[in-house]
């Protein structure tokens, strides 16, 4: 089996799970109704019509109980199937013995108080649950102590008392593996979610939202990393700033200068492939360039600004040109934390507007 198609499996059993999950109150009213369905055809069939009666009130109660799910009445089901499989288990072992094994359905509802009970009870209400396991588990000690060595009313045959049994028995290790695994499989699809979202935190406190460069808090860290790394100290930084940029917005709108800086944003990735790249505040961005001394990130640069200067933007049915001045700085020992050096490109970006504008400036004056 090649590995798309195991895929394929895995994401079917996922989509299962999901759904059950979503009904699982739903699912296992209907499984027990199911049960106890069975139940009433097999206490028919012995002859033990007490239970056979109490098996169809058991089908009716369930039939309510699915009606109450419906509803999103949660809690008067979740009681009501408590309390009838204690009273079930009670009135089994008093009319066909304590060998018939009819005690599992008490077991079998253990996984059920904890699962749901988690989900109904919050804090201190918690405490329901431990009571009503205490609680279980004192039924099952009076019934051994009240029918172990007693004798049933009914005396079912060696295979029926077989079949009821194992029947009973399988009815409880189901209801084991099932709400063990849909716990299991919450409990790791909860943790994947909560490690998703906490990604896109990250990626959010470091993302710029409308250009999807790194903010800030994104790029700082990556500068300062490079800076302590003595094997790859060399690196270049560019400030720039695009020219006239409130004009475009009091011409043109917001909306425009948003789409200028998306169209920007993509002409420097495009062109600086490889580098980090900041928009550091308003129409200012920085980039990082990596190994680059200050002559090859200067010739970068022009082709930058050249390439940004013959490449317009196009919003709705406006051609919108636009220039970028950008100061480039190398870092050097004399540097100790990233904004040194960055305020160095941007002093340099600032001369070059004061001085025409769509340049680049590379050193001091």
């Amino acid at each position: 089996m090649n590995n798309t198609a195991i895929q394929q499996r895995l994401d079917t059993f996922s989509r299962v799970f999901e759904f059950l999950i979503k009904n699982s109150f739903s699912f296992t009213v209907g499984v027990m109704c199911l049960v106890h369905a069975g139940l009433l055809i097999f206490m028919g069939a012995t002859g033990v019509m007490p239970l056979f009666f109490f098996n169809i009130l058991s089908v009716v109660v369930y039939i309510f109980c699915f009606i109450l799910c419906n509803f999103r009445l949660i809690m008067p089901a979740y009681v009501s199937i408590v309390l009838e499989v204690t009273i079930y288990t009670v009135i089994s072992t008093y009319y066909i013995g304590l060998k018939c094994g009819t005690y599992c359905f008490l077991f079998s509802i253990i996984p059920i108080i904890i699962y749901f009970g988690s989900y109904l009870f919050k804090g201190t209400k918690r405490l329901s649950i431990a009571i009503m396991l205490l609680l279980n588990f004192a039924v099952f000690i009076a019934l051994y102590l009240r029918f172990g060595n007693s004798e049933p009313i009914y005396d079912l045959s060696p295979a029926a008392r077989l079949f009821i049994v194992i029947y009973s028995a399988f009815a409880m290790v189901f209801s084991v593996i099932f709400y063990n695994a849909m716990y299991i499989y919450t409990s790791e699809h909860e943790v994947t979610s909560l490690e998703q979202k906490n990604k896109q935190l990250s990626t959010d406190a470091s993302e710029d939202a409308l250009t999807s460069l790194l903010n800030r808090r994104g790029f700082l860290p990556i500068v300062d990393s490079l800076m302590k790394d003595e094997s790859s100290s060399k690196f270049s930084v560019a400030f720039c700033d695009i020219d006239n940029f409130k004009h475009i917005n009091d011409a043109y709108g917001h909306e425009a200068g948003d789409e200028v800086l998306k169209h920007i944003t993509l002409l420097i990735r495009k062109e600086m492939n490889g580098s980090e790249v900041c928009r550091w505040g308003g129409e200012e961005i920085v980039i990082l360039m990596k190994d680059l001394d200050i002559d090859e990130a200067r010739e970068k640069m022009e082709h930058l600004r050249n390439s940004i200067e013959v490449t317009p933007t196009i919003f709705f049915n406006k051609v919108l040109y636009v220039t970028i001045t950008i100061g480039v700085a190398q870092n050097s020992e004399i540097y100790k934390e990233p904004e040194d050096v960055i305020k160095v490109a941007d002093e340099r970006m600032y001369y070059g507007k004061q001085h025409g504008k769509n340049i680049v400036v590379y050193e001091d004056h």
